[in-house]
């Protein structure tokens, strides 16, 4: 399939959401200047939060300084939905040029908790990045938004994580270990920080970030923790979205019933992401009918 027809389904509003998460993925994979046009286009043009959000999140994974015009009109617009703002301000600390920077300082002390947290933790980013500190390859291929802490003793890692004082940074470098390691005992110890935090609301993007690396890992044994916190409606709704997706990615028959439960959810970002997740755990079950999203080279053509 050509990058047209993808950008076409893309920035189609007729299609159904699920679908338009596909031709996403795979302008993020075809990349260069005529994907990143189609993605900024549905940044400027859509309605959906959640759609534009993962527009945000496509452009800071293709790391390409074509896109940061776009993002930084994002981050700026305090109309934005504040998922759309973080996800446009975690795009720059990846893509971490000297305007990226310049222009995430100025929003570390945004009234958004949200959105400010993410700008402190990209500048920080930046810094480690000119410092020399190394950044491991994801093993899931992610660009993330911390380095890994390279302490593997899971009982010294969960101290950092669920101690109050530790810093959001090192909190992020902890949970990104966490998920490198993927034994069971990591998992229940980012699934029980994902439920610690649950009735804090200074915590929203730290727990919305443990429920996407839940996701990355795609464990069974998350599903209880997930659900308990998807089931939570006074969660902010950023948190909750990321918890139906990590569930459609788990794709086991226990997450697509709990997803079921949710199809009516009256938060649209919840119920968008339901949406999506079902789309997501039938891919995981059957590969075939996302093969568009792979053929990368074709996509070039």
């Amino acid at each position: 399939m050509k990058i047209e027809e993808i950008g076409f389904i893309l920035t189609n509003r007729d299609e159904c959401l699920a679908k338009r998460f596909r031709a996403l993925f795979a302008l993020r994979n075809a990349k260069g200047k005529q994907a990143i046009d189609y993605i900024t286009q549905t940044l400027r043009e859509d309605s959906s939060a959640l759609l534009k959000h993962e527009c945000c999140f496509c452009l800071g994974q293709m790391q390409d300084e074509y896109a940061i015009e776009c993002l930084i009109r994002v981050l700026e617009d305090k109309r934005e939905h504040p998922m759309v703002r973080h996800e446009a301000g975690e795009a720059l600390g990846a893509i971490a040029t000297e305007e990226c920077l310049r222009v995430l300082r100025k929003y570390c002390d945004d009234e958004c908790v949200e959105v400010a947290q993410t700008c402190q933790l990209a500048v920080k980013r930046i810094h480690s990045l000119r410092e020399g500190e190394h950044f491991m390859q994801s093993v899931y291929n992610s660009v993330d938004p911390t380095p890994t802490a390279p302490e593997t003793d899971i009982d010294a890692l969960r101290q950092t994580l669920f101690a109050k004082e530790s810093c959001l940074y090192d909190k992020y470098r902890t949970m990104f270990a966490l998920r490198n390691l993927a034994t069971e005992e990591a998992i229940k110890s980012l699934g029980e920080a994902l439920v610690f935090y649950q009735d804090d609301q200074n915590n929203a993007l730290l727990k919305h970030e443990i429920a996407y690396v839940l996701g990355q890992i795609q464990s069974p044994h998350s599903v209880s923790y997930l659900q308990k916190v998807l089931s939570d409606f006074n969660e902010n709704e950023m948190v909750r979205h990321e918890c139906a997706e990590a569930l459609g990615s788990v794709a086991s028959d226990e997450s697509q019933q709990i997803l079921n439960n949710f199809k009516n959810d009256e938060v649209t970002v919840v119920r968008e992401s339901i949406e999506v997740a079902l789309d997501m755990d039938e891919y995981e079950k059957s590969a075939d009918q996302f093969l568009f999203l792979n053929s990368s080279q074709e996509a070039r053509c």
